[in-house]
């Protein structure tokens, strides 16, 4: 994607819940930075601080930590027009326990923990846009939490590929079962009697 289509992506994100002059456009472009990562490539790794918040316009990144057996536990997956990164890390400036790694070749737009004071300094109609941006982030975060307790591995498989029909294919198997809490193992046999039905 060149940097035009990038820039433009990022601006229609933000227009969804903010209005910008031509000059503030203009200035938000200025404060961030083009970043890419290559498939199998980490963004952030467990031990970092996070220097940035991402948004990604090209490619699909897991965030995941490790248990003490070394597997992983997925929290979410990112792909265009979705924003990631480690907000506690980002903010407190203490090391992060997620690791952000590429499962495609990956193109995002991060802003620095600098600039982001700054873009609220000069902006300050950015409150708002990083407000709503993060309050629907604990939405989320709880639906999925609750849907953890409540539903079964089969229902919340199902239920994935409603909400993220556009992800689905792009990831592994494995993933998937990382991302749900299921072994590999069950999540092939979920899939076979879905298939089956």
């Amino acid at each position: 994607m060149n940097f035009k289509e990038s820039h433009q992506l990022i601006l229609d994100n933000v227009s969804r819940f903010i209005d910008l002059t031509e000059l503030e456009k203009q200035k938000y472009i200025s404060l961030l930075t083009e970043i890419n990562v290559k498939k199998k490539g980490f963004l952030m790794q467990a031990g970092e601080v996070a220097k940035y918040e991402y948004f990604i316009t090209k490619g699909c990144l897991k965030v995941y930590t490790l248990d003490e057996n070394g597997a992983p536990h997925i929290s979410m997956f990112a792909i265009e027009d979705y924003w990631t990164g480690d907000l506690s890390s980002f903010m407190t400036r203490e090391p992060s326990r997620y690791f952000i790694k590429a499962t495609e070749h990956s193109e995002l737009l991060g802003i620095s923990r600098a600039n982001y004071d700054l873009l609220f300094q000069e902006i300050p109609k950015f409150e708002k846009f990083y407000r709503t941006l993060y309050q629907k982030s604990l939405i989320s975060y709880i639906r999925r939490s609750n849907h953890g307790i409540s539903l079964t591995a089969e229902e919340r498989y199902v239920n994935f590929k409603k909400k993220y029909p556009q992800i689905v294919h792009r990831i592994t198997q494995k993933d998937l079962a990382g991302y749900l809490g299921i072994t590999p193992e069950f999540m092939s046999k979920i899939i076979s009697k879905i298939n089956r039905m």
